[in-house]
């Protein structure tokens, strides 16, 4: 079985890999202050309490980080607990296929890259990746594959944080779709104004994305993925897949072109 790691900003997504299927994941919180042996604790501990793994070996083992300190401890615990193990960590000299057409292509994180590189394989291009993160990240693919530009835009919690600290008589409220649009309370109304706000700005991003990818907007597929995004597909009319487990693939894949 291959285990993927996605570390970003915020959380560390885990992903189980028998085939070509995820078939156990988990979600926990990216703490930079975490060594190695704390991480081989935990991780360890979830293979342990996942029923479905009984008896099951890791055989392979696919990294990708946006947090360098973080990185460099999970590449200390590869080493140190499974150094039997073939491990691959996205990073400079790996081999992803996908091309970077950037001014400075070591400016693109790990994770946009291994999202590009999932998207091309599953879907075609061209592309635009939403990924609802920390930063709601939008990123273009060409009809050749190749990573043609982003944009990056505040991310969902990241802007509740803001306005509950800013202003004297907001508070963080539950991230759940209100009742209408027109909210008839405080609490409505901030959760009114974040959905659909934050599905109107992907939307209008999106757009002009696509416009300037492709001729015929219908060629252009618009992938959605992270945490968050399920908050905003429902309401953003340019989403035409959600799929929540684009990078975990992506490093399935990036694994495969590296071991094989």
């Amino acid at each position: 079985m291959l285990l993927a790691v996605d570390v970003s900003n915020t959380h560390t997504v885990l992903g189980l890999f028998e085939g070509e299927e995820v078939i156990e994941h988990w979600r926990i919180a990216t703490d930079p202050r975490r060594t190695a042996d704390e991480l081989a604790v935990v991780l360890q501990g979830l293979l342990a309490q996942s029923p479905l793994l009984k008896g099951a070996d890791i055989s392979g083992i696919a990294i990708c980080s946006t947090v360098p300190s973080v990185l460099n401890e999970m590449r200390e615990m590869s080493r140190r607990y499974y150094g039997d193990v073939s491990t691959v960590i996205v990073e400079p000299g790996v081999r992803t296929g996908v091309p970077v057409r950037m001014d400075n292509p070591k400016e693109v994180g790990a994770d946009r890259v291994v999202n590009a590189l999932a998207a091309i394989n599953l879907y075609g291009g061209p592309c635009v990746v939403v990924d609802f993160g920390t930063a709601t990240s939008f990123d273009a693919v060409s009809a050749k594959g190749e990573y043609v530009g982003a944009v990056t835009a505040p991310g969902i919690e990241i802007s509740v944080d803001a306005l509950a600290s800013a202003g004297a008589q907001l508070h963080k409220v539950e991230l759940i779709r209100p009742r209408s649009v027109i909210a008839k309370n405080a609490v409505e109304a901030l959760q009114s104004g974040i959905i659909h706000g934050f599905a109107g700005l992907v939307d209008g991003i999106v757009k002009r994305m696509v416009a300037e990818l492709a001729a015929d907007p219908e060629d252009v597929t618009v992938v959605a993925t992270g945490s968050l995004a399920p908050l905003v597909v429902s309401e953003a009319s340019t989403i035409d897949i959600h799929e929540p487990w684009l990078t975990l693939i992506g490093l399935r894949l990036i694994y495969q072109r590296n071991t094989s």
